[in-house]
């Protein structure tokens, strides 16, 4: 990983990095923002969930937007400004007291998160693209450090966050404030107006809306690989959303769900290089896919057939779960994030980039009721039902894998 790191240039380091640190500021806050503004804040019930939900909407639904501004403006200005949304978005969230300002600041954290997330990915993966031509290294590794790099912001932000909340949320609120600070000098100093590869806007940067939307809806390919990355998300969403209800069917607590997502994220680090360099090596990248979204539903079906165990205290039909998941993350998200180059117009892989997690996030927000719905009513044989999830993206991985360097043009 070390020897990956030095070989893959200082813009590509300066981008992985960016990834470890927004993580890390990310989770310093949010893991406990639910407890804040339901104890020191008193919000009723429904009402923290309407925040964390236009959270979520604020940032995932809006990829699509920083993803337009990035291919017309380039990476560098809209990082930047997401980087200063997200430091005031903190910053005013440690302060907030009332529900208009909480709600204000919440979406304003979400927002820049819509801008630097998409830039950053675009552009990431564009050099990734170069790095593969230029040494041979397929991008799908470059790729695997960036998620390695987030998967280790992941572990370390929480933990970081239990402590600073010694002195309070504002104090976890004023520190992730200062990792986005950090982040922004990083970049004003490091990142180029212009990155290598990165195509001028010329003639598209004065297109409409809707001439540059134009290909994105005639492109099947890519639309087939957003209803199969949705399979997946939607999927991934369980770790929220049934992982917690079983954990607490089969220990009457929560108090394992954290050990669990730490475990997640640790497998994630361990095993990301070597299971996507095997796969890489024996695969396509179709192949990649579906075997990745098939492995998400044998951990359900699994899960479900073992859930009346009483094994490690019931907590082995999670651990399968989990664990299952976590290989077909591994498996997914870097191919995922290397085919996208090679189907679209690199002029607007910003927007396809952000159109993927938009049109996945949506997928997320629609599919979320009915699953809960069936959880309720339906206890461990639902997790057999939401097999059919990764099945059913299993059948949509599209059949072209477009163009090998398109993207690089």
């Amino acid at each position: 990983m070390l020897r990956d790191l030095r070989e893959v240039g200082p813009l590509l380091r300066l981008l992985i990095g960016s990834q470890f640190a927004f993580n890390v500021g990310f989770f310093v806050v949010l893991p406990y923002l639910a407890a804040h503004l339901g104890g020191a804040l008193g919000l009723a019930g429904w009402l923290v969930g309407l925040v964390l939900g236009l959270r979520t909407f604020s940032q995932q639904g809006l990829f699509v937007v920083g993803g337009a501004l990035t291919d017309r403006f380039g990476a560098r200005p809209v990082v930047v400004v997401g980087c200063v949304l997200r430091v005031a978005g903190f910053v005013w969230l440690g302060f907030a007291q009332g529900t208009a300002a909480v709600i204000g600041s919440v979406l304003l954290v979400g927002f820049a998160a819509a801008l630097f997330s998409p830039a950053v990915e675009t552009e990431v993966a564009r050099q990734a693209v170069r790095h593969e031509q230029a040494v041979g290294t397929p991008r799908t590794r470059v790729l695997a450090l960036f998620s390695v790099a987030g998967q280790a912001g992941t572990l370390i932000g929480p933990p970081l966050g239990a402590v600073l909340l010694l002195g309070g949320f504002r104090a976890a609120c004023l520190v992730g404030a200062g990792v986005f600070l950090l982040v922004l000098a990083g970049h004003l100093r490091l990142m180029p107006h212009r990155a290598p590869g990165a195509p001028t806007t010329g003639d598209s940067g004065r297109q409409s809306l809707r001439e540059r939307l134009r290909p994105l809806w005639r492109n099947r390919p890519f639309l087939w690989l957003c209803l199969a990355y949705s399979g997946y998300l939607l999927s991934y969403n369980q770790l929220y959303l049934a992982l917690p209800q079983e954990v607490e069917r089969a220990t009457g607590t929560q108090t394992a769900l954290g050990w669990l997502l730490a475990y997640a994220s640790v497998l994630y680090i361990a095993v990301q290089l070597p299971l996507l360099g095997w796969a890489g090596a024996r695969l396509s990248r179709r192949g990649t896919l579906r075997w990745g979204l098939l492995l998400i539903a044998a951990g359900f079906a699994v899960s479900a057939l073992l859930m009346p165990t009483t094994v490690l205290g019931g907590l082995l039909p999670s651990i399968v779960f989990v664990t299952a998941l976590t290989l077909s993350q591994v498996l997914i998200v870097p191919t995922v994030r290397a085919w996208v180059p090679d189907l679209v117009d690199d002029r607007q892989l910003g927007l396809f980039t952000g159109t993927l997690s938009s049109l996945s996030g949506l997928v997320v927000l629609l599919g979320s009721v009915p699953i809960g719905a069936l959880l309720d009513l339906a206890g461990p044989w639902a997790w057999g039902v939401l097999a059919l999830v990764p099945l059913a993206g299993a059948l949509c991985v599209p059949r072209s894998e477009g163009t090998p360097g398109h993207g690089a043009s």
